[in-house]
């Protein structure tokens, strides 16, 4: 219960960030101390999974709550404009969306998708023409805001500086924003300004060291801000680093950290089976927001225990984790059972099957692509 609440809301989705990275899941070489170090303050989900392996999955799980469709993305596919998503509810709110990325938003389609859901784009547009083709509100970043870029966008601290201006901005208007913004550094081929962290560039425990300082940074900059008292942040991993197989899932390979920082909570652990599209669901919850929803992803709060589940996919394989048992179906509408290993996520397959949990993923699968197919997730 309680009133509705509408702070600021910046979702922070750091690419490649796997869960065994962080301190907390039992890594050594204090490779993320700013992440760890708000993790403990925050609301932390220890047992959530990303739905797929590249990044339009975890946009496509973050702003869409829809388990993953066999296939590509909705991110990158056409006729994806003026879906039911998060933005639909923070419009309602009357919140003033923002997609902020350090890479030419052309690519995977990012533009269209967030364009076509009303956000507005800011975006390091390097001449695409076609970039320019969408009807929102769209900001470049300009040559004198980037201090260090390389062929996947600008660095993380250039990128975070976006988020501060946009920010500042919106806090003028008295609106309150919404920011999806989307790192890049965490990535091949590594490359970050030199003298950062005590690491070269090059390798990717240097870059999480790189994505996690900056990140650290951005903190303690919003924190000088206004608006940081009235400012709540999810910050959350796209999809795990290394972990795109055509068919096989390792359970363990798409385990991601996220957290709810600036929530004027006690700190809290979640350690409830949890999938990346409940996350927006959840913290909606935690604002006691009332709203109409189409979206699959649920408050994790208001599940009872025998609904949590996970959804899970990549390219040709598709399944939902509960409790143990892992359920899949192929793109050839082959049915597998597995049990999963407390060790490692491995999956050995079982012969009893649970019929109830095959009719379930089927339904989950099914729907969610018939109704994008045929045009029922428009708002």
């Amino acid at each position: 219960g309680g009133n509705e609440i509408r702070p600021n809301i910046i979702l922070i989705t750091i690419e490649s960030f796997s869960a065994d990275f962080l301190r907390a899941f039992g890594n050594k070489d204090n490779l993320t101390p700013n992440y760890d170090s708000l993790a403990n303050q925050s609301i932390f989900f220890t047992n959530l999974y990303a739905t797929g392996t590249r990044t339009v999955r975890g946009m496509e799980a973050l702003a869409l709550c829809v388990p993953p469709t066999p296939g590509n993305s909705i991110v990158r596919r056409p006729g994806n404009e003026q879906l039911f998503s998060i933005a639909t509810i923070l419009k309602q709110k009357n919140y003033h969306p923002y997609f902020i990325y350090g890479g030419d938003g052309y690519f995977d389609n990012m533009n269209n998708f967030f364009g076509g859901q009303g956000f507005d784009v800011v975006d390091r547009n390097r001449g695409n023409p076609l970039s320019d083709k969408i009807a929102t509100h769209r900001y470049n970043i300009s040559d004198e805001e980037v201090s260090f870029e390389n062929a996947w966008g600008v660095c993380d601290e250039d990128l975070y500086k976006q988020a501060i201006k946009y920010a500042d901005k919106s806090s003028n208007t008295h609106t309150p924003f919404f920011q999806f913004v989307m790192t890049t550094s965490n990535h091949k081929p590594y490359s970050f300004p030199e003298g950062k962290v005590n690491l070269p560039p090059g390798s990717r425990n240097a870059a999480v060291k790189y994505t996690d300082y900056a990140l650290g940074k951005f903190v303690a900059a919003a924190k000088q801000k206004p608006w940081f008292k009235n400012t709540v942040f999810l910050i959350v991993a796209d999809h795990c680093a290394s972990s795109a197989g055509k068919w096989e899932i390792n359970i363990d390979k798409h385990h991601i950290p996220a957290i709810i920082y600036n929530m004027r909570r006690k700190p809290q652990k979640i350690d409830r089976l949890v999938s990346q599209i409940d996350l927006m669901p959840t913290l909606f919850g935690y604002l006691n927001w009332s709203y109409r929803t189409s979206l699959y992803g649920e408050d994790i709060n208001q599940m009872k225990a025998w609904e949590e589940r996970a959804f899970i996919g990549n390219y040709r394989t598709l399944g939902i984790l509960k409790d143990t048992l892992f359920t899949q179906i192929d793109d050839r509408k082959k049915v597998k059972q597995f049990s999963v290993s407390e060790k490692g996520g491995v999956l050995s397959q079982t012969r009893s099957e649970n019929s109830e949990l095959v009719s379930e993923t089927i339904a989950y699968y099914q729907t969610a692509s018939e109704r994008f197919k045929k045009g029922k997730m428009r708002e």
